[in-house]
């Protein structure tokens, strides 16, 4: 399969990968033939780039890192508590009546044992959804990469819970921020970030007293946009001061923003958003975490179209999980553009003369 923005896709084309809707149910299943309606409906629903089969490329098999119901269920709960966490502060009762702790215990019980079977495998765009809940989706997003780095960065179950439950959780203060402010496609007026900004400390408020919630992951909610060299909020702390799974998390946070369609911007492909973090590095971000983010994240995921400085065109077939940024390249069409009768495959960690000079299908991906 390879991954297509959706300003290429024809009618006519098949779904690689599934498609899975604002309940993390299957909306789409790989198979299925798109028509122009579909097409258009897919965009309209923030979807800006989806997996198409194509007989040179259906080898590349992409492993999805939790099961069909593990999502379907953090997807459900996470829907469901921050609904009812929303119609409380409407209603003006007292926030934290909720008791989630149970729920989302439960919910990181069946992701940690889904991710301890990939524990050594590479983040990578995989989940192709729409972003009609962007809250609820991004919650669980960020939960995956943070307890992947968790477990890459030697941390105990009871440490993952942690940091897990933290990540999963750190967006809740958002339930108590009108919706129209969290919805608004428009540059938010310097009153209105103010108001934004408040989720943090509305989070922490709401989570600390919870039972079955560690103080540490509420913490992780108030301190997950503080930054290294203070310029962060709510509080302006520096450096140590952060928690460092508020680090991780907020590291994280920020890839899957970039990474995600949002209504006032598009998605941005891995590489871009990975430069855009390496230049907060020391400011923003701690140098150790993003050098392990880097060593983790699959900056070139498996089939998105790259160009070598040949100027052949091809897809990344395999990654190499030793040196990410040189993956393995199927290449489709010579440097003139023409199609090529025999694919084949180059390891660029193998062949250094050869470099990935341009990603995304031409005149398609955003620039940054």
């Amino acid at each position: 399969m390879r991954l297509l923005p959706i300003a290429k896709i024809i009618p006519g084309m098949k779904l690689g990968k599934k498609i899975y809707n604002s309940d993390g149910l299957v909306l789409l299943n790989e198979g299925v033939e798109l028509s122009s309606s579909l097409i258009k409906r897919l965009g309209d629903h923030g979807v800006d780039f989806v997996y198409i089969s194509d007989p040179r490329t259906d080898d590349i098999v992409i492993r999805e890192l939790i099961s069909d119901e593990t999502r379907a269920a953090a997807i459900s709960g996470i829907k469901q508590s921050f609904r009812t966490a929303m119609e409380d502060h409407m209603k003006r009762k007292a926030v934290g009546a909720l008791q989630v702790g149970k729920v989302f215990r439960n919910l990181l019980t069946m992701i940690l044992d889904d991710l301890s079977s990939h524990k050594d495998a590479m983040i990578m765009l995989t989940n192709i959804h729409t972003m009609d809940d962007y809250l609820y989706q991004h919650s669980l997003n960020v939960c995956i990469y943070s307890t992947m780095l968790g477990m890459a960065h030697g941390y105990s179950r009871e440490e993952l819970m942690t940091l897990g439950l933290g990540s999963l959780l750190h967006d809740i203060g958002k339930t108590q921020i009108p919706i129209q402010l969290l919805r608004k496609n428009e540059r938010l007026t310097d009153e209105e970030y103010h108001v934004i900004k408040k989720h943090a400390e509305f989070g922490y408020r709401y989570l600390k007293d919870e039972p079955n919630i560690p103080l540490l992951s509420a913490h992780c909610a108030f301190q997950h946009h503080e930054r290294v060299d203070g310029s962060g909020y709510p509080r302006g702390l520096k450096g140590d001061e952060i928690h460092e799974y508020a680090r991780w998390i907020g590291l994280v946070d920020s890839y899957d923003a970039m990474t995600t369609h949002r209504v006032y911007r598009r998605a941005m492909l891995p590489h871009q958003a990975m430069e855009i973090l390496y230049a907060g590095t020391g400011t923003l971000y701690d140098m150790k975490k993003i050098e392990l983010f880097r060593d983790k994240i699959a900056i070139y995921p498996l089939g998105v179209t790259v160009t070598l400085n040949t100027g052949e065109t091809g897809v990344v077939s395999d990654l190499n999980p030793s040196v990410p940024h040189r993956p393995t390249v199927r290449i489709l069409k010579n440097a003139y553009g023409e199609d090529i009768q025999s694919p084949f495959d180059i390891d660029l960690s193998q062949q250094m003369t050869l470099l990935i000079t341009g990603v995304g299908e031409e005149n398609t991906v955003t620039p940054v």
